[in-house]
């Protein structure tokens, strides 16, 4: 799991399987939580350019994965409705919906997102077009879908993926018709997240969550 790592990332991710032990003992085993830490490691350091964020980011993608897993087990009880984006290389339109959606609803609602192909990083104009309204995504990474955020996701929003989105039966789905960020300049993409606020307004206010902001 670790032969690309150097010394101090693969510490990293040993002190991430060690805090992950903890928050999800009693609900799964200590080799479910290696396995899931293992995995989102692997994907990540198999599209990552930079590797120098890999252990926090295989970390962080780990901890929703259980989250998602605890859910669709019940083993985790929320109240809180689970919202996953989806477009093509989850660097622009789902991570600006998904940043949309944080911002306004707090912790009431849980947000995931992925991509049918992950590109290696967060589009840059889509980055700047959210910081600009006061929104930080820069902590945010590209990466796939799993059964796991699929399963536990009561509302999924396309965004481009056609064909290469899934379609799990029983699920409430959306489709939002948007223009894609990538290759665009900041100036183009303002419009675009200006529209992802809006749908994501609407989407909370189908949810009955009242936005904080």
């Amino acid at each position: 799991m670790t032969a690309t790592l150097t010394l101090e990332q693969r510490t990293l991710i040993h002190n991430a399987a060690v805090r992950l032990h903890g928050e999800f003992a009693g609900v799964f085993s200590e080799e479910t939580v290696e396995g899931i830490l293992a995995d989102s490691l692997q994907r990540q350091l198999a599209t990552a350019r930079v590797t120098a964020f890999v252990p926090l980011f295989a970390e962080r993608w780990a901890r929703e994965r259980l989250r998602a897993s605890a859910k669709v087990e019940g083993l985790r009880v929320t109240d809180n409705p689970t919202v996953l984006f989806l477009c093509v290389h989850n660097a622009g339109r789902s991570q600006m919906a998904a940043g949309w959606l944080h911002h306004l609803a707090g912790d009431r609602v849980d947000v995931l997102s992925g991509g049918s192909a992950p590109a290696e990083q967060i589009n840059a104009a889509a980055v700047e077009s959210m910081r600009e309204v006061g929104i930080d995504i820069t902590d945010q990474f590209p990466k796939p879908w799993t059964e796991e955020t699929l399963g536990a996701a009561d509302v999924i929003v396309t965004m481009g993926c056609g064909d290469a989105c899934p379609v799990i039966p029983g699920k409430r789905y959306l489709d939002w018709e948007l223009d894609d960020p990538a290759g665009k300049p900041v100036e183009q993409v303002r419009p675009i997240r200006d529209d992802v606020e809006q749908r994501v307004r609407g989407l909370l206010a189908d949810l009955g969550v009242a936005p904080v902001r």
